[in-house]
């Protein structure tokens, strides 16, 4: 295994100088692939950041992107631009621990010293995007959605998760006039780890934009409907035999975790969802130089970007430690911050596990679902 004593490092100011053994590989350029890129380019820490896709999804406003026309442009964003060479656009297929190499679709091998697993996970569009192509044909499949949500004078939602709730509000906010109808097969709104206090006030806001909620019931049909498209006249069926007549239908159910670029190579340390079993440090067990983080690192708590973030900064924190001989940073899921968008003029969540209501949500999140933070990140300047 690679070892710290064969970098000859010295810090000068925050830069560390490391020797060429040293290559960080980065799988996954989600909200934690680029928070630990980010960091590695500001320590001067050698890296390379793979993902499938040109640009970064913020898809945190995936679903305003889908219902606000000219919104999606804000919302993907060049990793190319902002990396430069440190990027490749590619699959990763396979790894090999022994050898220290990732396999790209194209053939290409990629060696390491240190692998960041950040494969997030995948979902319903227009939730998730996980499609491989260029920045402007994704920008475009979300304005496209924007042109059949707009002719649909009813929509169905399916999935009153965090995903559904933010979804259905988006749609009444955006156009008040369509007649929305929430289907959820559980009997309270929104996550589980929420305050109960949380998830009745979500319900409260629906019912006040004017959305139509159905609990405990599961859509029986959804095989037979066509997603995402204007189509008039669809008949929803539940499972307890209720029927409804819609024009278009949206699933924002079922998010699993990416697992493909490296199930065969960790199968004996992955937890029954396929996110990676981890130690306190965030290290893949029984591996001092691999980690993940992000929705594919099995950690008790909710996944999600502001999750992935925190991950990033440990682990980042824990590779410069181990080229430095430091003691390693832990990583404690702390007391839950869960903040809901409702609209861009409504919200409601939790901080530190305390509620907090409609204005601070709106202002931290709810008007522009933080793509300025994503842009600044990045390095670069968000289109007006």
């Amino acid at each position: 295994l690679w070892s710290a004593e064969k970098a000859l490092w010295f810090v000068m100011g925050s830069k560390l100088s490391v020797d060429d053994s040293v290559r960080v590989l980065i799988v996954g350029g989600g909200f934690g692939g680029i928070a630990a890129a980010t960091q590695l380019k500001s320590w001067g820490v050698p890296f390379i950041l793979v993902d499938m896709r040109d640009a970064f999804h913020h898809n945190v406003a995936a679903l305003r992107a889908s219902v606000d026309s000219g919104f999606a442009p804000k919302t993907f964003i060049s990793y190319s631009i902002t990396f430069g060479d440190s990027f490749r656009q590619a699959k990763v297929v396979s790894i090999d621990l022994e050898k220290q190499h990732v396999l790209l679709h194209d053939g290409e091998e990629l060696s390491f010293s240190h692998l960041i697993l950040a494969t997030g996970s995948d979902g319903p569009f227009p939730g998730k995007f996980n499609r491989i192509v260029d920045r402007q044909s994704a920008i475009q499949t979300y304005e496209d959605m924007v042109k059949e949500v707009q002719k649909a004078p009813r929509v169905v939602v399916v999935g009153g998760g965090s995903a559904g709730v933010e979804m259905a509000a988006e749609i009444k906010t955006e156009y008040p006039t369509k007649e929305v109808i929430l289907i959820h097969s559980k009997i309270a709104l929104a996550d589980v780890e929420l305050l109960p206090s949380v998830r009745q006030k979500v319900k409260e806001i629906l019912i006040q934009k004017g959305v139509h909620i159905l609990l405990s019931e599961r859509v029986s049909n959804l095989s037979m409907l066509t997603l995402n498209q204007f189509k008039e006249n669809m008949t929803v069926k539940t499972d307890k035999g209720t029927e409804i007549a819609t024009d278009m239908v949206i699933l924002c159910t079922g998010i699993k975790v990416n697992s493909s670029a490296y199930r065969s190579a960790f199968s004996d340390k992955m937890a029954s969802d396929g996110a990676l079993k981890v130690n306190e440090h965030l290290q893949v067990e029984g591996y001092d130089n691999v980690y993940a983080i992000g929705d594919c690192a099995h950690v008790k708590e909710p996944k999600m970007a502001y999750h992935a973030e925190l991950h990033a900064n440990v682990v980042v924190t824990n590779i410069i430690n181990s080229l430095t001989q430091k003691p390693l940073k832990t990583y404690k899921p702390g007391s839950l911050t869960f903040l809901l968008s409702m609209g861009k003029n409504n919200g409601v969540g939790q901080i530190n596990g305390y509620y907090v209501g409609c204005f601070i949500v709106t202002l931290i999140k709810s008007r522009d679902l933080f793509v300025s933070k994503s842009w600044k990140e990045m390095g670069q300047r968000m289109p007006c």
